[in-house]
């Protein structure tokens, strides 16, 4: 038996809508989450088409084989940024006329192998093996309205497609749960000479690698208490005499505990090593993760926690070196550093639903922009006013260093002006100097924690 997918009526609705325009199809994602025993389906939202592909329609009718695979799965990393903890784009779809309904099972197949092998080379963290891992396609047919709904299994390209249920429901996403947390953040990244070769924005990644691990091996409290993983999230809320869960809590707390090993029965290790110079990321980010109220449990919740933490500082680090080449910002001479600010992140309500997205902006975007690129990406109407800002905008100043060693201390200093509290900052220093990391070895059993968020 195939999978099943609830899906939100409003992506009905939105589905009929789309007008072809002459066009031989439209394409798009489906954005939602991913159980153990049903997907859900919270979203729809159309690839914006290339100029020059609204000048060719005009002219000629193009065919299904010539999708522009790079262009819809460059849609799909920028809608994967937008996307909390939980959240996932589950497969694509594509609406043709009645006529092209034995073509478009191909084209299909290669677009959400396409779209899911683009968007996993950015991750910071991988799936597990108890996971689904089959994405859905769907083709709607604009003439009879009726839907073909298929999936395949991501992890074996040579997989053939299998039948799945495609059921509507209104207010899918009305009730679901979701999670906040604060972390701060200070990791640091020496720029080794042996990767000079590489760019900066692969040293980094690199780094953050290390990083990452830090957090999947985190204690996370929720309200306050550690729980164990497979309990049900909303256990022990109150129950009325019907069985229905009554004044459910749909917000919770997280907070994050990183281990720290202070035994001093410890060894390490010291290596030293040549550096270039290094980076420097610091401030506190706002994360938000959303789960599905059918019985959640604590592991999937804490889950998509940690994959939110993971995405927002590769995301913003990855919009960041964007924003540089873009821009054609000069590198600063040997000795001095730079301190750039990250963006901020902005969220935005999903009408008839719980769920927020989000979106990221530069100090001097302005909420105008911010919601045109809303509309670009998702294909849905959104108001200024309901942009909410998660963290507060402050500046930083570039400053120099005369310092030709880059120690583990220094390369922490902050400017002297405009402390930055709950912004992010990258802090690029390009001193040549020796970097002494050290690795630490567990060798006994005396763990402690430290609070990772404010």
């Amino acid at each position: 038996m195939g999978r099943t997918y609830i899906v939100e009526e409003t992506v009905s609705q939105y589905l009929s809508n789309i007008s072809l325009q002459g066009k031989a199809f439209v394409s798009g994602l489906l954005i939602g989450q991913c159980s153990s025993q049903k997907d859900y389906v919270i979203l729809a939202t159309r690839t914006p088409p290339k100029e020059e592909q609204d000048e060719s329609s005009k002219h000629s009718k193009a065919k299904l084989d010539n999708l522009d695979e790079e262009w819809a799965t460059e849609h799909a990393n920028q809608v994967s940024r937008m996307l909390p903890g939980g959240l996932l784009v589950l497969g694509v779809f594509i609406i043709t006329t009645l006529e092209m309904g034995n073509e478009f099972q191909n084209t299909l197949h290669r677009l959400v192998f396409a779209v899911e092998k683009s968007m996993n080379k950015k991750r910071l963290w991988n799936f597990t093996d108890e996971e689904v891992s089959e994405r859905v396609t769907l083709h709607f047919c604009s003439s009879t309205k009726k839907i073909f709904c298929r999936t395949y299994d991501i992890h074996n390209p040579k997989s053939s497609a299998k039948p799945a249920d495609w059921k509507y429901q209104n207010g899918l996403s009305a009730s679901w749960l979701s999670l906040e947390c604060t972390v701060y953040i200070n990791i640091h990244v020496p720029l080794s000479t042996t990767s000079v070769s590489y760019t900066l924005e692969k040293n980094t990644k690199n780094g953050l690698i290390h990083w990452a691990k830090q957090i999947e091996n985190s204690i996370y409290l929720i309200n306050g208490q550690v729980k164990d993983e497979d309990c049900d999230l909303l256990e022990g809320q109150k129950k009325s005499s019907r069985g229905n869960t009554q004044a459910i809590n749909h917000s919770f707390d997280v907070r994050v505990l990183t281990q720290l090993l202070l035994n001093s029965d410890h060894r390490s290790t010291a290596t030293v090593q040549i550096c270039s110079g290094s980076v420097n990321l610091k401030g506190a980010v706002k994360c938000r993760a959303y789960i599905h109220s059918n019985k959640p449990k604590v592991k999937d919740a804490v889950q998509a926690m940690k994959r939110d933490i993971l995405n927002t500082v590769a995301d913003r680090c990855e919009i960041l070196f964007e924003d540089l080449l873009l821009n054609e910002i000069p590198e600063k001479k040997d000795s001095e550093k730079e301190f750039h600010i990250l963006p901020h992140r902005v969220f935005v309500p999903i009408p008839g639903s719980s769920v927020m997205l989000c979106d990221y902006k530069f100090g001097d975007e302005s909420a105008e922009e911010i919601r045109d690129h809303f509309i670009e990406m998702l294909d849905h109407m959104i108001q200024i006013e309901d942009l909410e800002i998660a963290e507060e905008i402050n500046t930083a100043c570039v400053s120099s260093s005369m310092n030709t060693e880059a120690s583990l201390d220094n390369t922490d200093d902050e400017p002297s002006k405009q402390p930055i509290k709950t912004t992010i900052v990258l802090k690029i220093q390009q001193n040549i100097g020796v970097i002494a990391a050290f690795a630490v070895a567990a060798l006994a059993a005396g763990i402690s924690f430290h609070y990772f968020s404010d």
